[in-house]
C-alpha cells in the first residue's frame, strides 16, 4: 500500500480562544473573514471564517467543557493560540492504514458518522501540532450567530501561508509531503543562514511553509539561533499565519481573555519571544513593525508588519501588502 494519502488537502488552521467574540475584532473586522459555518458541540464550539482567496481559519471556544474537557485543558495549560491543522481526505479508513504503514499512530478515531469521520495525529508524532484527518460527505454551512460583526474595517485579506517551525525539516517533509500529499514548490535557506525552509501547497490555500533552525556553531559552542531558542526542546510550533491585504495594516491589539492565561513555553522560552529583531510601533501600541529578520519571512516575500502573539490571542500574524508589492518565494 502506498503511504502517501492521495487527494489529501489542507482544509484549515484552527486557533483556540476563550470566547468567539474575543477573536471577531481581529479575524472578522480587521482581516475581513466571513462566517461560513460553526456551532456548539459538547466540549467545544468551532467557527470557520473564510478569506478572500478561500483560505480558512477555524476559531475554537470551550463549550460544556465539563463533559469533554480537551479544549479546556489545552487553554489551561498553554493559553490561547494555534491548536491544530485539518486535512480533508477522500477515504479516511484507507488513510488510517496508510498513516500506520508510514509509522504514525492515529488516535481518537471516529468512523461512526458517515457525514463526518475523523482521526488525529498526536503532536509528538506530528511535529508539535495536532493534525486532524477528516472525511466529510459535504461542505457544511450554517448561519452566523447573533452578534457576529457585519462591519469590515478594511477590504478582505487573503490567508496565504501558515508557517510552521519544526526542529527537523526532514521529519516535517515526511509528514506533510510524504504522508499528506503536499507538493514542494520551493526549498531554500534564509539569507543569514540560520534557518531552512520548504514551501508545500495543495489545491487550495494556504501554502504551508516549514522552517527549521540551522546550527551556526559547533554543539560545544553556543550554536543556538533565535528560531532554535524559540522552539526549545519542542518538535515544532506554529510560528505565524501570513495574510496578504491590499491596504496598509493599522491594527489595534485584540481583546484578551478575562482569565489570565500562562505563557506557552518551550524549554523555558516564553512563547511570545522568538528572539527576532523587532521594534514596537510607536503610535497606539498597534503591534510590532519588523526591523530585522523574522523567522519564516524571506526578502522576496516583501515588506510586512508583525502582530505578536501577546497582541493577538496567542497567535502571531504576519501582514503583507498587495500582490503588486511583493513576489512570493515560490513564484
Amino acid at each position: 500500500m502506498p503511504t502517501t494519502i492521495a487527494g489529501a488537502t489542507l482544509d484549515h488552521v484552527a486557533v483556540a480562544v476563550e470566547r468567539w467574540p474575543d477573536a471577531w475584532p481581529r479575524y472578522a473586522v480587521d482581516l475581513g473573514g466571513t462566517w461560513t459555518s460553526g456551532g456548539l458541540n459538547v466540549g467545544f464550539g468551532p467557527a470557520q471564517l473564510r478569506y478572500a482567496n478561500g483560505g480558512r481559519v477555524e476559531v475554537l471556544q470551550p463549550w460544556q467543557a465539563e463533559d469533554n474537557p480537551f479544549l479546556r485543558r489545552f487553554l489551561d495549560r498553554h493559553g490561547p493560540g494555534p491548536h491544530h491543522m485539518t486535512f480533508k481526505v477522500p477515504d479516511l479508513a484507507g488513510a488510517l492504514g496508510q498513516a500506520e504503514d508510514a509509522g504514525f499512530s492515529p488516535v481518537n478515531v471516529d468512523l461512526t458518522n458517515a457525514d463526518w469521520m475523523e482521526a488525529f495525529l498526536h503532536p509528538k508524532q506530528a511535529t508539535g501540532i495536532v493534525v486532524q484527518l477528516a472525511q466529510a460527505a459535504y461542505a457544511w454551512e450554517s448561519p452566523a450567530p447573533e452578534g457576529f460583526p457585519t462591519e469590515r474595517r478594511q477590504p478582505p485579506a487573503s490567508l496565504v501561508r501558515a508557517t510552521h517551525a519544526v526542529a527537523d525539516l526532514q521529519s516535517g517533509l515526511a509528514l506533510f509531503e510524504g504522508l499528506l500529499d503536499g507538493r514542494v514548490r520551493a526549498r531554500g535557506t534564509a539569507p543569514d543562514g540560520t534557518w531552512e525552509f520548504a514551501d508545500l501547497e495543495w489545491p487550495t490555500p494556504p501554502v504551508l511553509r516549514l522552517v527549521a533552525p540551522i546550527r551556526v556553531a559547533p554543539p560545544s559552542e553556543s550554536g543556538d539561533t533565535p528560531l532554535r531558542a524559540w522552539l526549545g526542546t519542542l518538535p515544532g510550533r506554529l510560528h505565524h499565519l501570513a495574510f496578504e491585504a491590499a491596504f496598509e495594516p493599522a491594527f489595534e491589539p485584540a481583546v484578551q481573555p478575562a482569565v489570565e492565561q500562562p505563557p506557552r513555553r518551550g524549554d523555558g522560552v516564553p512563547r511570545q519571544d522568538d528572539g527576532s529583531d523587532t521594534a514596537h510601533r510607536g503610535a497606539g501600541g498597534t503591534g510590532t513593525v519588523t526591523a530585522g529578520p523574522v523567522p519564516g519571512v524571506l526578502p522576496a516575500d516583501g515588506p510586512c508588519d508583525v502582530i505578536e502573539p501577546e497582541d493577538n490571542l496567542g497567535t502571531r500574524l504576519v501582514l503583507f501588502g498587495s500582490p503588486d508589492d511583493h513576489t512570493d518565494s515560490g513564484a
